[in-house]
């Protein structure tokens, strides 16, 4: 398809999301100017893409100008609705996404590669097409261009489009789309990138029940970049987090850069970066004169800070505390070549760890894990074959098969991974380069119904002594499981409910119910229904966690995230989470969707106050009006 030839139009029958109806370019999008980008959302590219969007969308506000996000999966996991409406989510897309799965658009215009940019007159004509990221001025101008032009030809349309998207609700752990975390037992301390909240969560690590007391909140909650103290200082979307030398490291991703927290006094410095994404694959540079592309974790060993630097495909380190940042291995092109570090190549590195005297990497678009021996910079492959070789395989290689793994930490003489998009946690042996299945079912859940666990796209994990916390990040949540006994727990924060920020993505939660007071029996599990009226021709969301907190006197006394297709919502509290003659706060979270393949989904946040006595009962009804 060349520029200026008609625009083929979106047939019927295709998935959207993040809008209240279908969009066609004859009908709806007549006289608009309408930019579509072609994207997947395991693609760092892609995701470079997005402020550059949102930056356009800003500007042209209130004119005709409309962005639509076509995806079209590379992964087998990003091609169901359930994910791609996750997705949409946590990187906080205003546009409406077309779902491609059978890449029938990316045909129909002659894609070739993640991130494309297609740019559409008001007549209906390809006005530009622009590939890869970091063109912001060039679409800028097609934009412009097709404006001056419509108007001219009054084929304007007379205003820009009103369409509703898709919002988010509090989840009951307040966090929101967890990255990364990091536990250490010397100073008893856990660590999470609140990712979405753009903070980073200070707390003891947990009791023998799951409380985690909050010990600070670094991060001011708006996004931004400001050093300076806890309640100033301002992220972009943290993910890994490394401590050492007195400070907690913090990759912040969508600034391009690696922070410090002084874990004394909790004040944000700027290590490395310019704040700006950058093309350089040497390095070589100091402290906030080197610039960096999306940082995603980190590992320190000594006084050397390793990076796995996703959106420029390498492994860099730096020295600290003097800031001297270079590439360690990997030449840039998004490839799986081992060998010598200079000459190798990775493909969106997202975790890292050392372990055994070796660097280990969770190489996710190769869906691999490669191994860097530190002794002799040479790089070598565990498990992974290539860019389009992905599965969910247990066994020894070429038989094992990862989907895009994003964490990675040392446990028993070999690994543990976070298998990402086969949400599952799976153990990994580098020697014999086997793979095998600890927890999780493959697909997107928190529970299964023999009372163990699961995962909706774990992103990254930390284990301490046999015990592996996970941040569950599309279920909002930490999960600690015994790695032998897999017994596990949702870590409840104590003091964080309820702190963080609201933002334009949240909706505000209700006002609090009072119920009937009841009389519970304290020497057993208590079973908590909630059966909450659904509007006519609407349904429980399955794609979206809902989440229940119970509170009293300020102590959390108990959390759980769950998923449902249908009302009523089964809970079993435990006797050690039970407290009487006393007021119980009660929160839920949870979604509901209109019918049909367009249907949009509403998130709902309902709380009630009930007085809880000493007695025989052993469920409580809890009933309203979603």
């Amino acid at each position: 398809m060349t520029e200026h030839e008609q625009a083929s139009d979106f047939d019927a029958g295709l998935g959207w999301l993040n809008t209240d109806r279908p969009l066609r370019l004859r009908d709806e999008l007549r006289g608009q100017v309408v930019v579509l980008d072609f994207w997947t959302y395991c693609c760092a590219d892609c995701m470079h893409v997005l402020p550059d969007l949102a930056y356009l969308e800003e500007k042209y506000q209130a004119d005709p100008v409309t962005v639509i996000g076509v995806h079209s999966a590379k992964f087998a996991n990003e091609a169901s609705r359930q994910t791609i409406r996750a997705a949409i989510l946590r990187y906080e897309i205003r546009h409406p996404v077309v779902i491609d799965n059978d890449m029938a658009i990316w045909r129909a215009y002659g894609v070739r590669s993640w991130p494309t940019i297609v740019v559409i007159d008001s007549t209906g004509h390809r006005q530009a097409t622009i590939v890869g990221a970091g063109h912001r001025d060039e679409i800028d101008t097609a934009i412009a261009t097709s404006l001056q032009q419509a108007r001219s030809s009054h084929t304007l349309a007379a205003g820009p489009l009103h369409l509703k998207r898709e919002a988010s609700v509090r989840a009951a752990s307040g966090l929101k789309f967890p990255g990364k975390v990091l536990a250490d037992a010397a100073t008893n301390r856990l660590f999470v990138a609140d990712s979405n909240h753009n903070r980073i969560v200070i707390a003891q690590l947990p009791d023998a029940s799951g409380r985690a007391r909050v010990i600070q909140v670094v991060g001011a909650g708006q996004i931004g970049r400001d050093d300076g103290p806890a309640d100033k200082a301002t992220f972009h979307h943290p993910q890994g987090l490394a401590m050492g030398q007195g400070s907690l490291y913090v990759a912040d991703t969508e600034n391009h850069l690696i922070r410090a927290i002084n874990l004394a006094s909790y004040e944000v410095s700027t290590v490395v970066g310019t704040g700006e994404r950058s093309d350089d694959r040497i390095g070589g540079g100091m402290g906030t004169k080197q610039g960096l592309c999306s940082p995603w974790d980190l590992c320190i060993e000594g006084s050397t800070l390793y990076v796995a630097m996703a959106g420029g495909h390498q492994i860099w380190r730096v020295d600290l505390p003097a800031g001297f940042a270079r590439a360690l291995a990997g030449t840039g092109r998004e490839n799986l070549v081992d060998g010598p570090a200079e000459t190798s190549a990775f493909a969106q590195p997202s975790g890292i760890c050392t372990f055994g005297g070796r660097l280990y990497v969770a190489d996710s678009e190769v869906s691999a894990i490669r191994a860097i021996d530190l002794a002799n910079e040479q790089v070598s492959t565990i498990i992974g074959e290539g860019l389009f070789v992905f599965g969910d395989e247990d066994g020894t290689h070429p038989k094992a098969k990862l989907q895009h793994p994003l964490g990675v930490a040392g446990w028993n003489q070999g690994l543990v991974v976070a298998d990402t998009y086969n949400h599952k946690i799976k153990q990994v042996d580098p020697l014999n380069r086997s793979s095998r299945t600890l927890l999780g079912t493959g697909k997107p859940s928190a529970s299964i119904d023999d009372g163990g666990v699961a995962f909706f796209e774990p992103g990254g994990l930390t284990v301490v002594g046999d015990e592996v916390f996970v941040a569950d990040t599309n279920n909002h949540r930490i999960v600690q499981v015994h790695l032998v006994s897999k017994e596990w727990t949702e870590v409840m924060f104590e003091g964080l409910v309820g702190a963080q920020p609201l933002t334009d993505n949240d909706l505000p939660s209700d006002e609090e119910i009072r119920s009937e007071p009841v009389a519970i029996a304290t020497n057993q599990a208590i079973e908590l229904v909630a059966d909450f009226t659904l509007p006519p021709r609407t349904h429980l969301s399955p794609e979206a966690p809902w989440s229940v907190s119970i509170v009293s006197e300020d102590s959390m006394l108990f959390q759980r995230t769950g998923r449902s297709d249908s009302m009523p919502l089964r809970v079993m509290i435990p006797q050690s989470s039970i407290r009487s003659q006393t007021t119980w706060h009660l929160s839920f979270s949870f979604a509901y969707c209109t019918e049909g393949e367009h249907g949009q989904c509403i998130p709902v946040q309902k709380h009630f106050s009930l007085e809880v006595g000493h007695g025989k009962t052993t469920s409580i009804l809890l009933r309203g009006q979603a």
